[in-house]
């Protein structure tokens, strides 16, 4: 692969410097330039969506070579990088396959070659291109084939110029093709943010954090924030880790490293104030807790900076970002122990600022400067006065809301630095709710960056323990589009480019997969709650009486998802991320076997009412008989609902694996088994009910066997 990265330089004629709106009015008059979010049948499909681009033609490719005339290392491997994604796309490097029809120059801006081009082609860089942005000229060459420069001011700017060759690549059943285009495009957002917790459940093996890591990069992310409570191994403080789930040192490491010449700085998020519950539950820190086994750091005792020092000395030599990430969100007991009488005397504001002030201070010596939660920003404004004015404020948001701007002013108006922080609605959900994430997304990015926010994090959380990141890729990735654009990012031409850019589908299968589970999830509850509810107890049968109505609709939207995705996967093997398509149809089926369960469940509950008031007429003998085995028999509900529990566990086993440890895998497991033994044993009940009526031709009333009263009287 590196044979075709060859540091040479190449000449070619060019033309005088003009703007990029220039010359596309005097080289594509007829049409106009495509403007962000703007998605048409004659571009290709991208996210995020270039600042300015004007699209060609799709044409065909064989081979490549990609030249790096400056020999820069960084931009090698910008090179190599590209040329791994271009062969995995069928095309072939120029060392095996002769003449290329394909040429990628990586060029410098201010090499001269980059400077004769960007004056042939009336193209200039404006200021806030510097840092990131880049130039992409696509032209015929001299041997009839197609040449792609791209031009950038910094490594980063050549690095996200050939991410973006990428996404102009396309299958067909002839071979590759490649858009050509001329395209200008900077970031909007200095900061473009994954926060991604691995604190609750899931812990992702290394392998699928550096898969992660490629993804965020090759979608122009540049920060990713792992979430910690206790899961980061400290040399100093060792004893809260869990075996087998937390990152080693090693591992951070190598993790920073793979991240680096990808352009994304990690910061690790490690929860200083609150959410500390798994450190306090051992004995070693009790002298440090707010409330007896609780979740808060108390302010004010001897050993709690110390602890915090050591935590915080070691990340900052393991992770050489120039940010802190100390959490200080939900600090909920706090005033409930040890500091009750300050706060009861100053009020909670100002104990909480102290404290911050405090940690501050105590990690002023590793020079860098600390991010936290801004939700104090909306329970107690008064805290922010004593907030130190060169810490970095996240307020969070995770759903609608007309104005986002009380989230962010209380900081701006002190001086303070923001960042935002949307949701991809992912917790506590069998499948992310798309519609709010997309709305929260778009709204509080587009009010960040008019209120100046120089940063986003687009958060996932596993409060429930069950979250599978591959099925977060369409809500975190619109993240990433909305913190690079300057428009506000719109869901329509998104989900429009999701399945062709980040699946590979140009048959639209799986963009109508995820709008029949967007539709799906429109109709019914799709909560973890709903799935595991046991619809016989009194919460699952005013939950019935919800979701009554759409069931049927709900149902047949999720089985369509699946059907697309199962055509989607048995008939493309070029598709890419298959373990997030098979997550993705997980999820459709979590949904579906949610209205199954209510369904059947009122099916059992009628089919038992009309068994039990014909029990005394021996006419009907093999009427109730039938009635009964309906419920309970080989292919009886209670069966039925058994195998959906057993099925989607193995289903299930299978997608975390995919990416995740075996840390804390049983821990949901186990709930699937617990519904499979519960239909087991009530199967069972009702054979043995069976057995009872041959002989006895009697049943017992309904309620006295656990099965609730049917949904309409018995006609």
């Amino acid at each position: 692969m590196i044979d075709s990265i060859q540091p040479t330089f190449r000449f070619c004629r060019f033309r005088s410097s003009w703007s990029l709106a220039g010359v596309f009015c005097l080289l594509f008059v007829s049409t106009p330039v495509i403007q962000a979010q703007s998605v048409t049948p004659a571009a290709p499909a991208m996210s995020p969506q270039p600042k300015e681009i004007q699209p060609g033609a799709l044409v065909s490719v064989h081979s490549v070579s990609v030249l790096v005339p400056g020999s820069d290392p960084d931009d090698l491997f910008a090179a190599q990088n590209l040329t791994q994604s271009l062969t995995q796309s069928g095309i072939l490097l120029s060392s095996a396959a002769g003449n290329a029809d394909l040429t990628v120059n990586l060029l410098r801006a201010d090499s001269s070659q980059a400077r004769r081009l960007l004056s042939a082609s009336h193209l200039a860089f404006d200021a806030p291109m510097h840092d990131e942005g880049y130039v992409l000229v696509s032209q015929k060459n001299s041997t009839a084939g197609e040449t792609v420069d791209i031009i950038g001011q910094t490594a980063a700017g050549i690095f996200y110029g050939a991410q973006t060759i990428k996404q102009l690549v396309e299958s067909s059943p002839n071979g590759p093709q490649i858009w050509s285009a001329t395209i200008r495009d900077w970031p909007a957002m200095k900061y473009r943010g994954q926060h991604d917790d691995l604190s609750r459940g899931p812990f992702p093996t290394l392998a699928f954090q550096k898969h992660q890591l490629e993804v965020f990069a090759a979608h122009k992310v540049n920060l990713y924030s792992p979430y910690f409570e206790s899961n980061l191994e400290y040399s100093a403080d060792p004893l809260a880790a869990p075996p087998g789930g937390a990152l080693t040192r090693d591992e951070a490491k190598e993790l920073v490293a793979f991240a680096t010449p990808l352009h994304i700085m990690i910061v690790p998020e490690q929860e200083a104030f609150g959410h500390v519950h798994h450190v306090l539950e051992y004995e070693k820190y009790a002298d440090v807790a707010e409330t007896p086994h609780g979740n808060v750091i108390a302010p004010g005792q001897p050993n709690s900076l110390p602890l915090i020092v050591s935590w915080f000395t070691q990340i900052a030599a393991d992770f050489p970002s120039p940010f802190l990430h100390i959490g200080a969100d939900e600090t909920f007991d706090l005033g409930l122990g040890r500091t009750k009488p300050e706060v009861d005397k100053r009020g909670l504001g100002p104990a909480y600022a102290d404290f911050l002030s405090s940690i501050h201070t105590v990690l002023a010596p590793l020079h860098r400067r600390l991010i936290f939660w801004g939700d104090i920003g909306d329970s107690d404004p008064s805290a922010i006065l004593g907030i130190p004015k060169d810490m970095i404020a996240v307020p969070w948001v995770y759903g609608h809301k007309d104005s986002y701007d009380n989230d962010i002013l209380p900081f701006k108006k002190q001086g303070l630095e923001t960042w935002v922080a949307p949701g991809d609605s992912n917790w506590r959900q069998v499948y992310p709710v798309e519609k709010t994430a997309l709305d929260n997304i778009s709204g509080f990015i587009a009010a960040g960056q008019r209120l100046g926010s120089t940063g986003e994090l687009t958060t996932i959380w596993n409060d429930d323990g069950e979250g599978l990141y591959n099925q977060d890729w369409f809500g975190t990735l619109f993240g990433a589009a909305a913190g690079w654009q300057s428009v506000k990012a719109e869901a329509a031409p998104y989900e429009a480019s999701f399945g062709p850019s980040f699946y590979g589908d140009k048959t639209g299968r799986i963009n109508q997969a995820m709008a029949e589970i967007i539709a799906a999830e429109d109709l019914i509850d799709v909560s973890d709650e709903a799935f595991w509810l046991d619809p016989w107890s009194p919460a699952g049968l005013a939950k019935a009486d919800k979701l009554r109505p759409n069931l049927s609709a709900a149902r047949l939207h999720s089985e369509r998802a699946i059907e697309l995705i199962e055509t989607a996967l048995a008939t493309d093997p070029s598709l890419r991320e298959k373990d997030s398509l098979r997550a993705m149809e997980l999820g459709a089926r979590r949904i579906d076997f949610i209205g199954l369960k209510f369904q059947l469940s009122d099916e059992m509950r009628d089919l038992y009412a009309q068994a039990y008031d014909l029990q005394h007429d021996r006419k009907k003998d093999s009427t109730t008989e039938n009635l009964l085995y309906n419920i309970s028999s080989m292919n009886g509900r209670c069966q039925d609902l058994r195998d959906g529990f057993s099925l989607l566990k193995n289903l299930y086993r299978e997608s975390w694996m995919a990416e995740n440890r075996p840390y804390w895998i049983d821990n949901v497991l186990v709930r699937y088994d617990l519904q499979t033994q519960l239909w087991q044993k009530r199967g069972q009940d009702i054979d043995t009910l069976i057995d009872n009526f041959y002989v006895t031709r009697t049943l017992p009333p309904a309620n006295q066997i656990g099965i609730p009263a049917p949904v309409s009287p018995p006609k």
